[in-house]
């Protein structure tokens, strides 16, 4: 409860915690982050005058709220209606139809053929404008070849209003089975953490999906992004490295049907190997994690998006075990709400350039007769020059006694 409450007070006051000394450090660098947890990217793009005014575009109505589509369609439908029967009155108007002795009730007698049967006013027209519009045929009201230039307007009709509902037919479907929807059913663990294996230092950040479906043929991918600056003195700014991320021996995809921990492994080619827990502090850079697959049931690639910036990367922990397996029930059962719990596991206490120097000086003292002082520090660049002038004689030394 105490290190929850700590963690707690350093992400209100953008305090960090350092694992280095088990001190709060204050971080001076915060990072603008560019992609939320939540994985929308925080880039606007600002449009043209002219496509501000495009209210009614695909892209805008598939992505808006159900309310702002449902009134959007509202709109154009009332518009349509309104519209073609304004169409249809001026004809039945011009047509003389609307004069009293061509009314229904006396055409029959007065063997008069109107434009369209049972018109008596505009209310008439509009109701024949949204019969004609969803061909609902209630059997009353119909056009007579008697005015072309009805013909004429009620077939542009059909057409303009086949076409409107096929059009909402497809944004309707399109955002009930957009991937969207499908990506909030997958998750990130809020924290990433730094911890060794197999003799190496890995960053790894925990994926589950909450939802029965399975993701096919899931790929994990992250990207380092940090501002530069080139030999040259032009600040690149926002630069990617892409980060190999694997989980076990699955480097190109997984079966996602469980929480699974995706790590990377820091070598001498990952943007992560010369930063120590107390570069954390002040680096400033984002790591921005993605994960994409196929959803099984409808088919539609899906991706879901979250960053974490160096306050929110644990140096020396790692997340517990979610599955436990039932004997009641026989079958694996999964807790997630451990999904973001970690633990704490000895790590060295430095980067990964420095603990392999320190690793290969051990080594080529094991073939020397010198003894070397050496002491881990925080980064690669505190190795004394001494210190380095006698690894180079330990190399030296060995390489001689294999000569001979």
């Amino acid at each position: 409860m105490e290190s929850e409450s700590i963690k707690n007070e350093a992400r209100n006051k953008n305090w960090y915690y350092s694992a280095l000394a088990f001190i709060r450090v204050r971080s001076k660098n915060i990072h603008n982050r560019i992609i939320d947890k939540d994985g929308v990217c925080k880039i606007m793009n600002p449009l043209p005058t002219t496509h501000k005014l495009r209210i009614f575009r695909y892209s805008k109505l598939v992505d808006s709220s159900w309310t702002y589509t449902l009134v959007a369609f509202l709109a154009v439908l009332f518009a349509s209606w309104f519209s073609f029967a304004v169409f249809y009155f001026l004809i039945c108007f011009t047509h003389g139809d609307l004069e009293p002795e061509h009314l229904p009730e006396f055409q029959k007698k007065n063997n008069y053929k109107p434009c369209i049967y049972d018109i008596r006013n505009f209310a008439s027209c509009f109701l024949f404008s949204m019969e004609a519009q969803h061909t609902l045929g209630y059997g009353i009201k119909a056009p007579t070849d008697q005015c072309p230039e009805a013909i004429f307007v009620n077939s542009m009709h059909c057409i303009i209003g086949f076409i409107m509902q096929g059009f909402m037919a497809a944004i309707i479907f399109s955002k009930m089975t957009k991937p969207r929807l499908r990506s909030k059913t997958l998750l990130f663990s809020k924290y990433a953490v730094i911890f060794p294996r197999n003799g190496k230092l890995c960053f790894g950040f925990r994926v589950g999906d909450i939802r029965t479906g399975y993701i096919i043929q899931a790929t994990v991918r992250a990207f380092f992004i940090k501002s530069i600056r080139t030999d040259e003195g032009e600040k690149l700014h926002h630069t990617q490295a892409e980060i190999k991320m694997q989980t076990d021996d699955c480097v190109n995809s997984f079966f996602f049907n469980w929480p699974t921990v995706m790590y990377h492994v820091i070598d001498d080619t990952s943007p992560l190997y010369y930063i120590s827990p107390s570069d954390l502090c002040q680096q400033r850079f984002e790591i921005m994690v993605i994960i994409e697959g196929v959803d099984e049931n409808t088919g539609q690639v899906t991706q879901a998006r979250s960053s974490y910036l160096p306050n929110e990367i644990i140096w020396g922990s790692t997340f517990v075990s979610l599955i436990n397996y039932d004997d009641l029930r026989e079958e694996y059962q999964v807790d997630f709400s451990k999904f973001d719990t970690f633990v704490p596991i000895s790590t060295p206490l430095c980067s990964a350039a420095y603990r392999e120097e320190y690793t290969g000086m051990q080594k080529a003292r094991l073939h020397s007769h010198l003894k070397l002082n050496f002491t881990p520090r925080q980064s690669i660049g505190e190795i004394p020059l001494q210190t380095i002038s006698k690894l180079q004689a330990c190399i030296n030394i060995s390489d001689s006694r294999d000569v001979d």
